[in-house]
């Protein structure tokens, strides 16, 4: 198979492919990036393999850094543009069943390729457009398939990531898993438990984010992978309701992990402690928290003007992506015309701060900062004009009220 028009990324990388194979040696684009290319799908790096030894990719190139020399990879500097470049390897022993316990260097193609995990990420792209395919990668790929390189134990025991992956593929391509591949899932998912909780989350984030994410899901619940992730081990059911949904069409990772704990049941303190079992950051944690009672309020038909002013448009946004998978949702037009109409959206907007009200001859202190909340709630819902004299007036209303 021969490709005419490769995508643009890869036109500054062809004269590097070009130079090594000047100097007698092979290279190719290989993995992710000919797949892409095949589907017609986005790209966003390249990656190289060569049968060079890193000695001779750097004998070649005067600009380079070792980037994994261990593991048989040289980043190459050309024109500005960095290309990270690996000797084709062969790898044995995987005790901790993610990383090989040693690397050896090889001049073939074939026995670099048959290491790989999935058949359709085992194509070889050379410079000219022609596609190297020695495991029916093609075929797979036509026919909308994810089926592992050999034997799926083998690909498994070497690399146990590769189980999320695979349902991961399912959901990001729509595809389903051969039927070997899914049993060998099923028989190896407690090694699972042995990868890195960082690196499960990564392709877990991906499988909700993708254009089928129910395919990866239904993969991930019947092959018992799910039972290996924090705070899953027991929520097969719940899980299971998010198979009922249509109309996938999650934008980031915030409405992802809203969404989920929204399917849990969680709420309080408990989503933070989800959450950060899954290594997620504090600034999405805080996303989530304001996105999922935006959520309820659609849900509850209680969508106020302190909700939205609250959560703030960009929480609003993802709250109604998330709602619109389980039927709550406000039409767009119609969500954005209401946040719009706040009569403020952010406290700075307020006629008066702490400052103001202090000088009025309120004390500082908790007291001040419940009648400055008050202030503002009543701004928000259309009780009080946001002028700066009206709200003095109603802050010291509010004062005597408190004394």
């Amino acid at each position: 198979m021969i490709l005419e028009h490769l995508p643009a990324i890869f036109t500054p990388a062809r004269p590097v492919l070009q130079r090594i194979e000047e100097a007698g040696f092979e290279a190719y684009f290989v993995g992710g990036c000919v797949r892409d290319t095949i589907l017609g799908d986005p790209i966003h790096d390249i990656d190289i393999a060569t049968s060079a030894y890193p000695s001779e990719i750097k004998a070649i190139f005067k600009r380079t850094v070792d980037t994994g020399i261990e593991h048989g990879t040289v980043m190459i500097l050309d024109h500005g543009n960095g290309y990270e470049t690996t000797t084709f390897r062969t790898e044995s022993g995987y005790q901790d069943y993610r990383r090989p316990d040693s690397v050896t260097f090889v001049r073939s193609l074939a026995e670099d390729l048959k290491r790989r995990d999935f058949t359709i990420n085992a194509l070889a792209l050379r410079e000219n457009g022609q596609v190297i395919d020695l495991f029916h990668g093609l075929q797979d790929l036509d026919n909308h398939l994810i089926r592992a390189v050999g034997d799926p134990n083998e690909r498994f025991h070497e690399d146990a990531l590769r189980m999320m992956r695979a349902v991961r593929f399912a959901a990001k391509l729509d595809f389903r898993i051969d039927q070997p591949t899914l049993a060998g899932i099923e028989q190896n998912a407690p090694l699972l438990s042995k990868i890195a909780v960082e690196r499960i989350q990564v392709e877990f984030e991906k499988l909700l984010l993708g254009q089928n994410p129910v395919a990866g899901l239904t993969d991930f619940l019947t092959t018992g992978l799910y039972k290996y992730c924090p705070g899953l081990q027991n929520a097969g059911d719940d899980l299971s309701g998010l198979l009922k949904l249509r109309g996938w069409n999650l934008e980031n990772s915030a409405q992802a992990w809203s969404l989920l704990c929204l399917q849990l049941g969680l709420s309080g303190k408990a989503i933070a402690a989800f959450l950060k079992q899954w290594k997620n950051s504090n600034d999405l944690i805080r996303q989530v928290k304001k996105i999922l009672p935006v959520v309820a309020a659609m849900r509850d038909h209680q969508l106020t003007p302190l909700v939205l002013y609250q959560a703030g448009w960009a929480s609003v946004h993802d709250a109604n992506q998330v709602a619109k998978l389980y039927g709550w949702a406000v039409p767009d037009a119609e969500l954005k015309a209401a946040y719009e109409q706040l009569p403020i959206k952010d406290h700075q907007e307020l006629a008066v701060d702490g400052r103001t009200l202090i000088q009025s001859g309120i004390k500082p202190g908790p007291r001040l900062g419940k009648i400055l909340q008050r202030i503002t709630q009543a701004v928000v819902m259309g009780q009080a004009v946001n002028d700066r004299a009206a709200l003095l007036r109603l802050a010291q209303k509010y004062s005597e009220k408190e004394e």
